[in-house]
């Protein structure tokens, strides 16, 4: 299978599309499939260029077997939302004219969350007469609304419109969540097009690992009980919260927050930290993917908070399954739904309501002075990991484009006869 892959996030960028794009894609590699990924320079998410690259017309370059094509946008921050918008309607075009110029292709696929790659993929798709794959990862425009990035308004209306363009015009759909599915449904879409592959982790990079003594001794955390946040700091995990319960537990010793990563609120962040003076806060810039394993060793739970609003009930972030690789509980603290129920189910960690500074500094101590506990939630993390492995997923994902094509070939000799 020949599969042409638009995605505006590809390594070395680390968010959650990115991984989530490569690890499929190199799978896909692996099995005997041939794999092109359209994107852009690496810029995200400071809208700076990532050391030894440029933002040129096209340059291609093949990383771990995937032709990889990468194209000139506009360039900026990942915060703003007129220039962000720029930036995602200029990879929408470039990605469509790059693609033009690829060789015919079985198949295209694009993923959001934001929805013009999508229209891309679809305008493309379209112009080389080959079926369309919409990978949804994210209910957009909902979530810019839940954040409060954008209020309704007659541009919210529009992206709504074209959300259920891509929705009714995709040959198929891949969400992220059986959420997500559930709501499409609801909404009209046809069921049996809809093929859900969640998100997942691949164990062969995230495993058990002892405390990296050096980074431990670097940023002070030897001898602590280490809450980890590794990830964006964006407008949608509430993050002042988080600051919140830091300052409920700073006179407690044994226990430090650490933060990682970067993003439209990483400043808020630093400077309420700094306001407050809170000396059990580490917090380190964006930090190359290579370097997850090593940052995941510090830690002894993982941190996944979204704010309170419906429309995050069906998330799943997808750091939880990088700690069931490492064997890091989940203190998850976002509204009850898909990603609660997998935590509750597999015993993997403690839920919290969201936005409840009181609730996260009381789960926090409470796993502090219960090593037991800790022990189990470690055990039952290990084994609820296969399940969500990156090799099933991709395979799952790969076995949905074969059914695709099938049915198009079938199609295609019916109206022949």
């Amino acid at each position: 299978m020949r599969i042409l892959f638009l995605s505006d996030n590809f390594p070395p960028e680390g968010n959650a599309p990115a991984t989530r794009t490569y690890e499929h894609a190199v799978r896909w590699v692996r099995a005997g499939h041939e794999v092109t990924v359209i994107t852009c320079a690496p810029n995200f998410p400071e809208g700076k260029l990532f050391d030894g690259y440029r933002n040129a017309w096209r340059s291609v370059e093949t990383v771990d077997g995937i032709r990889v094509v990468r194209i000139k946008t506009y360039i900026t921050a990942n915060e703003g939302f007129v220039k962000r918008t720029l930036d995602y309607l200029s990879f929408m075009a470039a990605s469509v004219v790059a693609g033009l110029f690829e060789p015919r292709h079985d198949v295209v696929v694009a993923t959001s969350p934001q929805f013009f790659c999508a229209l891309g993929g679809w305008a493309l798709a379209r112009l080389r007469r080959r079926p369309f794959v919409f990978e949804l990862r994210d209910l957009w425009p909902a979530s810019i609304t839940a954040v409060g990035a954008m209020k309704r308004s007659a541009a919210v209306r529009a992206l709504e419109r074209l959300e259920m363009f891509l929705y009714r015009s995709a040959d198929a759909i891949v969400p992220v969540t059986h959420t997500f599915r559930e709501e499409l449904i609801q909404r009209g879409i046809a069921a049996d097009k809809i093929h859900v592959v969640l998100n997942g982790v691949d164990l062969q990079r995230y495993a058990p690992a002892a405390r990296d003594e050096a980074l431990s001794r670097q940023y002070d955390l030897d001898g602590r009980f280490v809450v980890g946040y590794l990830g964006t700091h964006g407008m949608a995990h509430g993050l002042e919260k988080v600051v919140d319960a830091a300052e409920r537990l700073q006179h407690d010793p044994r226990i430090a927050f650490f933060f990682a990563g970067s993003g439209a609120e990483r400043a808020r962040v630093e400077r309420l930290v700094a306001e407050r003076g809170l000396s059990n806060v580490r917090m380190i810039p964006r930090q190359p993917k290579e370097m997850m394993p090593k940052l995941w060793s510090l830690c002894d739970i993982s941190l996944i908070p979204l704010r309170n609003n419906p429309v995050f009930s069906g998330v799943i972030p997808s750091k939880l399954f990088e700690g069931m690789g490492m064997g890091i509980p989940a203190l998850m603290s976002l509204p009850r739904g898909e990603a609660t129920r997998i935590v509750e189910t597999t015993d993997c960690g403690v839920c919290v309501p969201p936005e409840d500074a009181e609730a996260m500094a009381a789960a926090i101590l409470a796993l502090v002075e219960d090593p037991g506990r800790m022990r189990r939630l470690r055990d039952s993390s290990l084994a609820a990991a296969p399940s969500y492995s990156r090799d099933r997923q991709a395979a799952l994902m790969t076995d949905a484009l074969a059914r695709l094509l099938d049915d198009d070939t079938a199609d295609l000799a019916r109206v022949a006869k």
